[in-house]
């Protein structure tokens, strides 16, 4: 097998688990922003969120990793539902400059809370012995972690979509999603049904900024410095299903891996490039709706 063959598989693989963590954090806003039409930048702040609180878990106090990262994700999946009544729920349907200037300043807010709780440097992620190292297949030696990390992001795809497709409480959100006025008048309760929905997104994005903390780093510039990745994801993929952002988080990890092995000079220039295109061609993403 020659060298280049087992890099691109090497390249390849480690591209689809990191976009196992951004699906994992961006399908929840993107069925939020195309339920609630809801301008929501901070989206990124919860996945921080659930990182200070897994590897805090984890380096302070001992606490296993799968122990961390449930505690972690409920959590921040509870601390949302006040924050969705208090702060969002206000602005619904509300101006968008509005909505941007209220999660713009929860970025900067939250990234300074951080910075003065756990400082400016970034927060270690202590593995246990047995997710260190590697396993050697057929083209060559895979991390452990970026199998975990793909295993993950495999079964929590599958759970997705038998939840969204299969449930009645999948019904109910797909259901606000494609008409809103509809979904209230034959009874259902969209207030809660938002704050749910809202709970679930929230979560989602604390168990991948945990799960992912060791290709995306924790550090107060988390939800600001990663914020376009998070909506490039949305965008390409489509608002109000969890489909697309799976597809186009593929198309993103695996493309900006390959771009930053093959020519790093360039940075993530091919990625914007490669949105802007795709966005020309269907400016709805690749599997929204017009």
């Amino acid at each position: 097998m020659s060298i280049a063959f087992s890099a691109g598989l090497s390249v390849a693989f480690h591209g689809i688990a990191f976009a196992m963590v951004l699906y994992l954090i961006s399908v929840g806003l993107s069925v939020t922003m195309g339920m609630m039409g809801f301008v929501n930048l901070a989206h990124g702040v919860f996945a921080m969120a659930g990182g200070y609180v897994m590897t805090g878990l984890m380096n302070r106090w001992g606490v296993p990793l799968p122990l961390s990262l449930a505690a972690a994700t409920v959590a921040v999946a509870l601390a949302s539902l006040p924050i969705e009544r208090l702060l969002y729920r206000r602005l619904y349907g509300g101006d968008e400059l509005d909505q941007v200037l209220l999660t713009m300043g929860l970025i900067f807010m939250s990234g300074a809370a951080a910075q003065y709780l756990f400082g400016a440097l970034q927060q270690p992620l202590r593995l246990p012995p047995s997710l260190n190292g590697g396993v050697r297949l057929g083209f060559g030696e895979v991390p452990v972690y970026d199998m975990l990390l793909i295993g993950c992001g495999a079964g929590l795809v599958t759970a997705l979509w038998l939840g969204i497709e299969r449930s009645r409480f999948g019904a109910k959100i797909r259901a606000a999603v494609d008409n809103l006025r509809m979904a209230q008048s034959i009874g259902i309760d969209t207030s809660r049904l938002f704050a749910l929905t809202f709970a679930l997104g929230s979560g989602l994005a604390a168990f991948g900024g945990g799960l992912g903390a060791s290709l995306i780093t924790i550090a107060p510039g988390y939800a600001l410095d990663n914020l376009v990745y998070f909506l490039i994801v949305v965008a390409i993929g489509g608002l109000g299903n969890i489909r697309g952002p799976f597809f186009a988080a593929l198309l993103v990890g695996v493309a900006d891996s390959a771009c930053k092995y093959l020519i790093p000079q360039f940075g993530a220039f091919f990625i914007y490039a490669m949105t802007m295109a795709i966005l020309l061609w269907r400016p709805h993403g690749l599997f929204g709706r017009a």
